[in-house]
């Protein structure tokens, strides 16, 4: 019998494999604030879907909450956080961002230790993935999106050194995450969107600094980058190294049709997050088939443009599942 591992190798060289692969993921609210009860949701999702890789979902600020932020469950239906306090206010505050020590950063070494976890308790024919958030990502999150974009426009160099600060904290993380086990990173960048940045204004603040956490990830086999939103700068993928894509593709440029000629690697999509929510089964039977002819079954893992939303049914999810079978 094919293994998850062989699989997703399969579709990596470009060859057909036994099916389709898939992968979902989704948020754990209320557990993701525990290590342990983290690694258990994970493990439990993916002994109830046996999906061809798992990604591992922490809240976007287990990445920050070190430098100060504060954050809160609402009931988002992503199941991600609302963020209640930002530690970023003046273009100053950018500066006085120290690069933090993941084995001993409280937030941060509760990530590993989850990881650890999971690597323990999880088949090692199942690859594992960490999410990653690009160092403007995090910026965000520090700052406010707002207050991030008009200090990139009007305080350059002080954000600079921020970003850099936070970049050179992200690849430890990233190598101390590698010491673990994982199979590859899942690298969030949200800011290559055309109603957020230029495409300059990206190349400028982002890709030194994503280059630069993601050298590390050389040694990986399965790295997923994720262009977060609409309108994202797919080229971008010529200047990052990796093996798999995802991105909006149902709701976004290019389809997964058009992308099979833009980039050389694996894409992965087809579904979307609200079909998933609120179609019935035979909308994801007919979306998932959809997806694999537009591909024809090639270089292709079947999954959403972004986190399964919390409210999705069970059995959406198992029939999209068992719509590569």
């Amino acid at each position: 019998m094919t293994t998850h591992r062989e699989r997703i190798q399969t579709t990596l060289q470009g060859k057909q494999p036994d099916r389709t692969p898939i992968a979902l993921w989704r948020h754990f609210p209320v557990d993701d604030q525990n290590p342990e009860t983290l690694a258990a949701a994970t493990l439990n999702f993916q002994q109830i879907y046996d999906f061809d890789l798992v990604k591992v979902t922490p809240a976007s600020s287990f990445a920050v909450r070190d430098w100060g932020v504060e954050d809160k469950w609402t009931g988002l239906t992503e199941g991600s956080r609302e963020y209640t306090k930002r530690v970023i206010h003046n273009p100053q505050d950018w500066e006085s961002l120290t690069v933090l020590d993941p084995k001993t950063s409280p937030h941060l070494s509760a990530q590993l230790t989850c990881l650890r976890l999971i690597r323990q308790n999880l088949s090692p024919d199942t690859p594992l993935l960490q999410t990653v958030f690009s160092p403007l990502a995090q910026a965000k999150n520090l700052a406010g999106n707002e207050t991030l974009i008009a200090h990139i426009r009007q305080h350059p160099e002080a954000v600079m050194k921020g970003l850099d600060t936070i970049a050179k904290t992200t690849r430890k993380f990233i190598e101390a995450a590698m010491e673990i086990g994982i199979d590859g990173i899942f690298y969030a960048i949200q800011h290559a969107q055309a109603s957020l940045l230029s495409l300059d204004e990206y190349k400028k603040f982002g890709i030194a600094n994503d280059q630069h956490v993601l050298e590390p990830t050389n040694d990986l086999w399965c790295n997923m980058l994720h262009l977060h939103g609409k309108d994202v700068y797919f080229s971008l993928l010529r200047l990052l190294n990796f093996q798999i894509v995802n991105w909006h593709d149902r709701e976004t440029y290019p389809t997964l049709a058009e992308a099979q000629d833009l980039f050389k690697g694996v894409m992965c999509g087809g579904l979307r997050q609200d079909t998933l929510v609120y179609e019935d089964q035979a909308k994801v039977k007919e979306e998932a088939a959809d997806a694999i002819a537009q591909t024809k079954g090639q270089r292709f893992i079947m999954g959403t443009g972004c986190v399964v939303p919390v409210i999705a049914s069970h059995g959406n999810l198992m029939t999209a599942r068992k719509s590569v079978e």
